[in-house]
């Protein structure tokens, strides 16, 4: 969905997501800094720089960059009611051809967290994925100890595929990471296997 002035923006019932602003800068660096415990179990460990205004600019002109090459799809998630900041979604890795897949990656607030917010987002995502930019699949993948994130991922339709080794470094280690993955015309049935 278009908004104003033909920059992206998706619509839930409390939510918008569209891409970072420089603007954002103050919001994102003080919602990342005080989730700063919550969040680096799960990410790849921040570089000394992270929450700088510079990485800032870099990160939103990559967002920029990526969003006009269809290379990947990077957004801030944001209330309607106050326009606060609550995490940010991702899609990466978009493949076009014959795979039409992507990556989902998403991350909330400390203060935002099991309010539903992120289920929103992602049906808010997935239904542009699929409708507007013709994808077929939707890859996830988290720490098999995060209950929270696997959770929000079944909810929003993803079903379970098996489980990578030693996918990506989180917080300084390589760790394996189950996968998960969401088709548009999903004919399988569930899977319950771990």
């Amino acid at each position: 969905m278009l908004g104003l002035r033909g920059k992206l923006r998706l619509e839930t019932d409390r939510l918008f997501l569209r891409l970072p602003q420089h603007a954002d800068f103050r919001q994102w660096a003080e919602l990342r800094r005080q989730s700063s415990g919550f969040l680096t179990p799960w990410e790849p460990t921040w570089s000394d720089d992270h929450l700088t205004r510079r990485a800032f600019t870099n990160r939103v002109s990559w967002a920029t960059r990526c969003h006009k090459q269809d290379t990947a799809l990077p957004l801030f998630i944001f209330r309607h009611e106050d326009a606060c900041l609550v995490g940010a979604i991702t899609l990466d890795n978009i493949r076009r051809g014959p795979a039409q897949a992507g990556t989902l990656g998403y991350w909330v607030g400390a203060p935002f967290a099991r309010q539903g917010y992120m289920r929103e987002s992602i049906a808010a995502l997935v239904y542009h994925a699929f409708s507007l930019m013709d994808l077929s699949r939707i890859e996830a993948a988290c720490l098999p100890e995060n209950a929270a994130s696997r959770g929000v991922l079944e909810r929003s339709g993803f079903k379970y595929e098996g489980v990578a080794q030693s996918y990506l470094q989180i917080n300084g280690r390589w760790r394996n990471h189950v996968l998960y993955a969401n088709l548009r015309n999903d004919r399988r049935g569930r899977t319950d296997v771990r």
